[in-house]
């Protein structure tokens, strides 16, 4: 029973030593055609680093998405409002919505059963500041303090503001990383003072960098959270007046829901409930971060599926230089074929010579093509300032995929060398 499992090993193993021992003849036939070689090997190396850049590219991107969509927090709903373009759109709102207000974060917090956290937010762009800003001023941004649970911020220096200072409308402040660094500069920010229009406010914390995305509800309103102040929403309703007369009393409702809450359904309930108090007048969006995780991914998936489908296109070219070269090779080597075949080399002793060589041009365009995919990488993130990661996944597919195509496209050339007649061979000059 064990000798026919035996006889088949020993049989693969002997055609595996074959193609080992045929790596020199190949190796030295290749290197005869130096240039030649060269230039064939590089539609390989090409099309095995666009492909491991390109899903760098997609991973990179991904990464990035995940990130983001986590810092929103998959269990928040996000209530925007929506601004009125002009004062006669805002008459007509008014006649029927009084917008996005302080009843409708009370509605909200009796009616959702599954809400965990809520914060009503509101902001303006300061008109004058001290320090005075270098570039773009920030936004104020006045919320409860439980807008940092919500939006995990995290802070390097200080704390967030409390409840107490909250209800004392405390003129404190906490400021964004580039924001800090701005008016402040590198040093500790924690007990200083800055003035934001006529009010000065003392910086009590100072928030880790954050991430920012034109899908957020942040940089929907034109926001970079990075570029902000924070301050408590009774310190910004005592303290600050925001005179567009177009916004809303709330730019934003934040709310938290319970472990296990499902964020697509409890953003219907929460739509229903301001359609009902707004009156059908289409003022606010609500925005699911766990909708969009799933839309990102979605589109990340096709966009990476595209990306590699264009550089794949490289390979198919790579393989077609390949099957070229091999073609020329064997009508320029036909006499030392029918030599071979006259001294007693099978057809497949044949087939196996020319599909190594062919296939060692792939592997070594695929090697070389992995160096050239991490250059790649590096220099797209270098110069475009995109994250991209590269993946063992990526140079497994890309290698495999060169070695598949260095087989498939030497195939039809070995075989055409192994058919030619011998005698014919041997007359061939």
């Amino acid at each position: 029973m064990k000798t026919p499992s035996v006889v088949s090993i020993a049989s693969r193993t002997r055609g595996f030593s074959r193609y080992l021992s045929d790596l020199p003849l190949a190796a030295e036939n290749l290197l005869a055609q130096k240039i030649r070689t060269a230039l064939t090997g590089l539609g390989m190396v090409f099309g095995v680093g666009a492909v491991i850049g390109m899903l760098a590219i997609g991973a990179g991107a991904r990464q990035e998405s995940l990130r983001f969509i986590e810092e929103l927090g998959v269990r928040n709903l996000l209530v925007q409002s929506r601004s009125a373009t002009d004062f006669q759109e805002l008459q007509v709102r008014r006649r029927s919505s009084p917008g996005l207000t302080e009843r409708d974060v009370r509605i909200l917090q009796a009616n959702i059963d599954a809400l965990e956290l809520i914060s009503p937010s509101k902001s303006l762009r300061p008109a004058r500041m001290l320090p005075k800003p270098p570039h773009d001023p920030p936004d104020l941004i006045g919320v409860r303090p439980s807008y940092a649970a919500i939006h995990n911020l995290e802070t390097v220096e200080g704390s967030f503001f409390d409840a107490q200072q909250d209800e004392a409308s405390a003129p404190v402040c906490v400021l964004g990383e580039k924001t800090k660094v701005e008016l402040l500069g590198y040093g500790p920010a924690v007990g200083k003072y800055i003035k934001v229009n006529d009010t000065w406010v003392q910086v009590i914390g100072v928030l880790a960098r954050q991430l920012n995305s034109s899908s957020a509800s942040s940089a929907a309103q034109g926001q970079d959270r990075n570029n902000a102040i924070y301050i408590p929403l009774s310190t910004y309703q005592y303290r600050f007046w925001d005179n567009s007369f177009l916004k809303d009393d709330l730019d934003g409702i934040d709310l938290r829901l319970k472990p296990g809450a499902d964020s697509i359904e409890t953003a219907k309930v929460a739509t229903a409930i301001l359609n009902s108090t707004h009156h059908n007048i289409p003022d606010f969006s609500v925005i699911v971060p766990a909708d969009l995780l799933e839309q990102q991914q979605r589109t990340q998936t096709i966009f990476t599926y595209v990306m590699v489908a264009i550089a794949a296109i490289s390979l198919l070219v790579g393989g077609i230089g390949i099957m070229n070269i091999v073609l020329a090779t064997v009508l320029e080597r036909t006499r030392e074929i029918g030599v071979r075949r006259a001294t007693g080399a099978r057809r497949n002793d044949i087939v196996r010579q020319f599909l190594t060589e062919s296939v060692l041009i792939s592997v070594c365009g695929g090697v070389l093509g992995i160096a050239f995919g991490y250059f790649l990488s590096w220099l797209i993130a270098r110069t475009a300032e995109w994250k991209t990661i590269v993946t063992p996944s990526s140079i497994v597919i890309a290698f495999g995929v060169s070695m598949a195509v260095g087989v498939v496209f030497g195939i039809y050339p070995a075989m055409k060398a192994s058919r030619v007649d011998p005698i014919e061979a041997l007359r061939y000059e």
